[in-house]
């Protein structure tokens, strides 16, 4: 998830609580503000009645078009009751209406000069509670998404002007490829981010240092080797050709001869892993993959006629790629050689190839250790196998971000490598 995706997101789970709370305490603010304002009418009615009462006075008509009311009525003379004044809410039944309001209720106590009691209860008509809360409600609501929208419009154009530094090193980042010459990092007057851009170049410097280092090693290791071992081999020839053996002398000279020819192939094939895992093939073009697969299956399909395998193919004229020709040449090679190698004679062979993957199956009788198939020296039985085709394989399709994978069904091995 992008960074401004994941701030945007929590912005909006934050107002949520934010909002809710503050339409709670809204709420209970204006219900205690209206109470105020209700409970002193209250008290004003409730003395008008009392001094009404007391002077004999006519007292206030009831219908009076405010739906106002109130009762009075003598207390037991027995019963002294202390002076109290309270207030609540309830519903009050409307007569001119026919029909229950809520009101605002007054219930007090007053005595007159005879020192009789009376309780005096004054209702006041007030809001609906429910009508608020629903209004409270939506308009909560409406007001969460235009903060939200307002928020993240503005948090947006704010977080991509000041972020712009990010991005270009990004960008810079993506654009390196090892061993070529780059433009130094792009800095910022942004405390943070020229930090970052220093320690992106310190990096990006000590991998160029590494690099050149690993170069220098496997050119050493690449002439160190190969050139004695080519000496070797060459006096082991001559003395096969030119001098007189016996046979005996033959014979081990002749499987000497042979495991040297592995020990160049091993060699070979450990610097060519290397050069691959420190990105030594930044060479890039367009390759056909299909006229690459028809020059190997050519000569395979001669190498190994004695097997009499039925191969079928499954390609089109023409398939194009961006990737290094002589890595595209090893990872075709490789996949397509273990499957003649690795197949019985009288057994199937197939070859599919398409913009979405690249698919070898041959016949087996057994599946393959998954875990282990792609691991270097990992041997599957066959003669003069270094156990590193397949980690050949790995290693190209990592370097250039394929997926490579195996699979056994039907009696058929499979290895896909997906572009």
């Amino acid at each position: 998830m992008k960074l401004i995706y994941r701030v945007t997101l929590r912005l909006a789970i934050i107002l949520i609580p934010i909002i809710a709370s503050w339409g709670v305490i809204f709420y209970y603010t204006m219900v205690a503000e209206i109470n105020d304002e209700s409970d002193d009418s209250l008290v004003e009615y409730a003395e008008k009645i009392v001094r009404c009462h007391l002077s004999g006075r006519p007292m206030p008509a009831l219908n009076n078009g405010s739906n106002n009311s109130y009762t009075i009525v003598q207390l037991d003379s027995a019963t002294v009751v202390e002076p109290y004044m309270t207030f609540h809410d309830e519903m009050v039944y409307i007569p001119e209406q026919e029909d229950t309001e809520p009101a605002r209720v007054l219930t007090t106590v007053f005595m007159d000069s005879e020192e009789r009691q009376y309780r005096l209860q004054v209702a006041m008509p007030t809001f609906e509670r429910d009508d608020l809360i629903r209004a409270i409600f939506w308009y909560i609501v409406v007001l969460y998404f235009l903060l939200l929208i307002t928020i993240l419009v503005t948090t947006t154009i704010i977080f991509y002007n000041n972020i712009k530094p990010l991005y270009r090193l990004l960008a810079w980042f993506d654009s390196y490829i090892p061993g070529k010459k780059q433009e130094p990092a792009p800095d910022s007057t942004v405390v943070e981010f020229h930090k970052l851009a220093l320690a992106a170049q310190r990096a990006v410097d000590r991998a160029e240092l590494y690099l050149e280092q690993q170069k220098q090693f496997i050119g050493n290791a690449s002439h160190e080797l190969q050139t004695p071992l080519a000496v070797i081999g060459n006096r082991i020839e001559w003395l096969i050709d030119s001098t007189a053996l016996q046979e005996e002398q033959y014979v081990e000279l002749s499987k000497i001869r042979h495991t040297l020819s592995g020990m160049v192939r091993l060699n070979r094939t450990l610097l060519l892993l290397t050069k691959i895992d420190n990105g030594l093939f930044p060479e890039v073009s367009q390759v056909d993959i299909s006229g690459l697969l028809r020059n190997e299956l050519e000569m395979l399909v001669e190498v190994y006629d004695y097997k009499n395998i039925d191969s079928k193919v499954d390609a089109p004229d023409f398939f194009f790629i961006n990737i290094n020709e002589s890595l595209a040449k090893i990872l075709i090679g490789n996949l397509v050689k273990n499957a003649y190698v690795h197949s019985a004679p009288g057994t199937s062979l197939n070859i599919v190839l398409d913009k979405r993957h690249f698919a070898v199956s041959n016949s087996g009788d057994a599946p393959l250790d998954e875990k282990y198939i792609f691991n270097r020296f990992y041997h599957k039985g066959a003669q003069n196998s270094t156990g590193l085709g397949l980690a050949l394989v790995k290693s190209i399709c990592r370097y250039y971000n394929f997926k490579v994978y195996y699979s056994y069904g039907n009696g058929m091995h499979s290895f896909v490598v997906e572009w």
